[in-house]
């Protein structure tokens, strides 16, 4: 681990700190750090910074209770920015959103970042807006049945391809799979969020299993 004595602070005894959510890897806010505050989020795994406006020690949460739990932080090659990992409690921005991070600048049209939350939310759009000629929508008019139906058909596709050791056709079939299953979320209001956070208890119980057989 990096002795916390070797970053670089700048002249007013500052370090930004870029917040991430450890679940969504969604950037939720920059704020700065001093010594002290740094040591304090160690030490109580919440985080806690210096507030330039108000030249003071600033707890996450402490007045509005949406704290954020640390899971790691680490410095950048310089030794001179931090990115804090962390499990929230609530929005994070004072505003009440959930990243401080809402204000489109650029997005370009020929470039796009693909994420499972994206293909979520277009889902809901189609949902909710029902396009005419849509795949999406004809799933969600002919309801859970055919839904079910679906998926249960993309996992034998599946086991079929993996079977046959197609690693490609496999991977096809694996995404088929992954797109009915999340139409299926969307009809039961089940959110990506659910299945990481889910997910992300399992991981706990399986590190702790495993910490438990190497100390027998």
């Amino acid at each position: 681990m990096l002795d916390i004595n070797t970053l670089k602070f700048d002249d007013k005894g500052l370090i930004p700190a870029i917040v991430v959510d450890a679940t969504s890897k969604k950037v939720l806010t920059l704020a700065y750090m001093n010594k002290e505050s740094l040591e304090i989020s160690i030490k109580e795994q919440k985080t806690c910074f210096f507030s330039r406006s108000r030249q003071e020690l600033w707890r996450k949460g402490e007045t509005s209770g949406n704290y954020q739990h640390i899971v790691s932080i680490t410095a950048d090659c310089d030794n001179d920015a931090l990115v804090v990992l962390v499990n929230k409690e609530g929005p994070a921005c004072h505003k009440g959103t959930d990243s401080c991070f809402t204000k489109p600048v650029f997005e370009s049209e020929e470039n796009h970042a693909f994420s499972m939350d994206g293909l979520y939310s277009l889902l809901v759009g189609r949902k909710t807006d029902k396009p005419e000629g849509s795949y999406t929508t004809y799933l969600f008019e002919k309801g859970m049945d055919k839904i079910l139906k679906k998926v249960g058909e993309e996992c034998t596709e599946v086991i079929i391809g993996a079977k046959s050791d197609d690693k490609a056709e496999t991977v096809y079939e694996i995404a088929d799979l992954a797109y009915h299953v999340m139409v299926l979320m969307v009809e039961m209001g089940i959110s990506v969020d659910d299945i990481k956070k889910e997910l992300a208890s399992r991981h706990i119980i399986d590190h702790k299993v495993k910490q438990e057989k190497m100390t027998k």
